[in-house]
């Protein structure tokens, strides 16, 4: 493996589907009661997935110098923590996506408001900046909050909140409170990925760092998955019954028996073991945002 396709393996875009299938629901749900511009709807993706990369280059950078990486390691071994990329190599990456991040999140701001001088998009960019630092400093840094238990709260806010909020109103300049249901729902299914992540590396993490999983134990961390994923439907089946009542809104129920495997997968395997379920629950979290937002939009059709 050369530094080009290490640095590609270091991107994890294994992990795009779950930063991308917040948004896109977001995106759908506004298409769904607004005209939305496509080339708005592109520039929402592109910064997603460049937060996204910028989060996973950063991630493992801060994972390597604070120890916490090692060849013990459970999951997959990257560019970094492989010794094909050096810290040099790896800061220069990030250093490119914090670029990439200002470039697309600047022009989606601007093709979406048509200024970057009013309050509603220097507000905008305000959270933006906010995102790249959150990107940064869950692993990175001196007091990185991800290794103070605090990555739930975290995936919760941005993965799910932010981005089904963010989404639709970059999209629509609007927002409606009932949002604040598909918005948890994701954030549930997202701190689900983290966790199994969690439960997988506990070992080799309690040297270094403190995660829900290991404040929990392997037995209730488990419990707290299972009760993550219920947690995702409520809100979302919710959201279905303040709308207009149409059988295509209850699309997403299609991916319930991946969410059940998943759940079985996750009591039944340990370690290393672990691994499969994390791409899973990503699919299946993809799944269920791409079809709950197809559902509500299939009155256009």
């Amino acid at each position: 493996m050369n530094k080009f396709q290490a640095a590609i393996k270091s991107m994890r875009l294994r992990t795009l589907p779950l930063s991308t299938g917040g948004v896109l629901l977001g995106i759908l749900l506004a298409t769904a009661d607004f005209r939305v511009d496509v080339w708005v709807a592109v520039l929402i993706v592109l910064t997603t997935v460049n937060l996204q990369i910028l989060s996973n280059l950063s991630n493992e950078l801060g994972d390597v110098l604070h120890g916490t990486d090692t060849a013990d390691r459970k999951g997959p071994q990257y560019g970094l923590n492989a010794g094909i990329l050096t810290i040099g190599d790896m800061k220069v990456l990030i250093g490119i996506f914090v670029g990439l991040c200002i470039l697309s999140g600047t022009a989606m701001t601007l093709l979406s408001f048509g200024t970057l001088w009013d309050m509603t998009s220097i507000l905008i960019l305000l959270l933006g900046a906010g995102a790249i630092m959150g990107a940064m400093k869950y692993t990175l840094g001196r007091n990185p909050y991800g290794y103070r238990g605090l990555g739930d709260v975290y995936v919760f806010l941005f993965f799910g909140l932010v981005a089904v909020l963010g989404a639709y109103f970059v999209a629509s300049h609007t927002l409606f409170w009932r949002l604040l249901l598909p918005g948890a729902a994701v954030g549930c299914f997202s701190v689900g990925v983290l966790n199994v992540n969690n439960i997988r590396d506990m070992e080799t993490d309690a040297a270094n760092r403190v995660t829900v999983a290991i404040r929990l134990g392997e037995r209730k961390a488990k419990i707290y998955q299972t009760v993550l994923i219920v947690l995702g439907w409520i809100p979302m089946l919710a959201y279905c019954q303040l709308r207009f009542f149409s059988w295509w809104h209850y699309l997403f129920v299609l991916t319930l028996p991946l969410f059940t495997l998943h759940v079985r997968g996750v009591w039944k395997r340990s370690g290393r073991a672990l691994d499969p379920m994390l791409p899973l629950l990503v699919m299946s979290t993809f799944l269920f945002c791409l079809l709950a937002g197809i559902g509500f939009c299939a009155h256009l059709l």
